[in-house]
């Protein structure tokens, strides 16, 4: 029973919505004034941000993974 109400509050708080914004102020003011190179390097330092977690989890992962088939052999 316990694990049903769990499942079922983890289901519903991934339909809650909240309402946030995506950008300070002056970054939405840049990417609105039209300045295409200032957009441009604004979206590649966001993707920079972005995938330092997903090198972070990856390479975590893969140590895991590496030591876990050492310990089968």
């Amino acid at each position: 029973m316990k694990m049903k109400k769990r499942i079922l509050i983890f289901m519903f708080s991934l339909f809650v919505v909240v309402e946030s914004s995506a950008q300070c102020a002056m970054c939405k003011a840049v990417v609105e004034s039209g300045d295409t190179e200032v957009a441009e390097g604004l979206n590649d330092g966001i993707m920079y941000l972005m995938a330092f977690p997903y090198i972070l989890v990856g390479g975590l992962l893969y140590f895991i993974y590496r030591y876990k088939f050492k310990s089968k052999n």
